[in-house]
């Protein structure tokens, strides 16, 4: 908003407030892009990565593509999911996208 009025000021032939004012102006644009966008997203990954590392057998997922499954085996970074009666498949980690109910 000082950037507006600092620009409009230096339109009408009087001084901008300068370095430091636009300097305090970069500073909360910063903030609030910190806060409304960054934070939330580091939240959600946080909340996702926990997600992935407490699932057991026989809890029911869905994946980024879409398929839903049970799981019935867990490696490191792999998970073979029951997606009907004997179809197995096996997919990474990364791609499970939640639980469901």
């Amino acid at each position: 908003m000082k950037m507006i009025l600092a620009m409009a000021g230096s339109a009408s032939g009087q001084q901008g407030g300068g370095f430091a004012s636009s300097l305090i102006v970069l500073v909360a644009i910063f903030v609030i892009f910190y806060f409304l966008l960054i934070r939330p997203q580091q939240k959600q990954q946080k909340q996702l990565q926990e997600m992935r590392a407490s699932l057991k057998k026989g809890d029911k997922i869905v994946t980024s593509g879409g398929i839903y499954g049970t799981v019935s085996n867990i490696t490191d970074n792999e998970v073979t999911l029951e997606v009907a009666d004997k179809v197995k498949i096996k997919i990474t980690k990364n791609s499970i996208a939640g639980k469901r109910e």
